[in-house]
């Protein structure tokens, strides 16, 4: 998941835009009050809520990404999720500003915290008595 998937989506069926599947918190404001959902799926045109309950066909909504309100058309209902579409099409990346794009080049490294390997001697030695006080028993600090 993720931005990059907005920009690999083909469109299918009946949707001209590309779509981007998504897992964030989002409202709908509604004439019934406020609902909170996750969204799944967001285009230019409309996005895929889930929500419980859901607003009845044809309500008008606003959705909310938070800064972002666009005011919304209910275009499908199920049980637990609806189709919106945007009174007008909308930068995708501003709802998406939270996420950043992961590239398959970047990788993280992750390490169980610890004394640090350039950590001096002295900085060992602080570190085991500390560990004494507190209950913790480091490894050997004679390396």
């Amino acid at each position: 998941m993720g931005v990059d998937n907005f920009f690999n989506t083909t469109s299918t069926g009946n949707r001209q835009a590309k779509r981007a599947r998504v897992l964030l918190a989002a409202k709908l404001q509604t004439p019934y009050g406020e609902i909170e959902g996750r969204l799944r799926d967001l285009s230019r045109k409309g996005a895929l809520v889930e929500c419980s309950p859901s607003p009845p066909l044809d309500t008008e909504v606003t959705f909310v990404r938070g800064k972002i309100a666009v005011p919304a058309r209910v275009a499908w209902s199920e049980p637990g999720r609806v189709g919106l579409e945007f009174h007008y099409m909308i930068d995708e990346s501003e709802v998406l500003v939270h996420m950043k794009r992961v590239t398959s080049n970047s990788q993280q490294r992750f390490r169980r915290p610890g004394i640090r390997e350039d950590a001096s001697d002295n900085e060992r030695k602080l570190a085991a008595a500390w560990g004494v006080q507190v209950g913790i028993n480091l490894p050997d600090t004679d390396t």
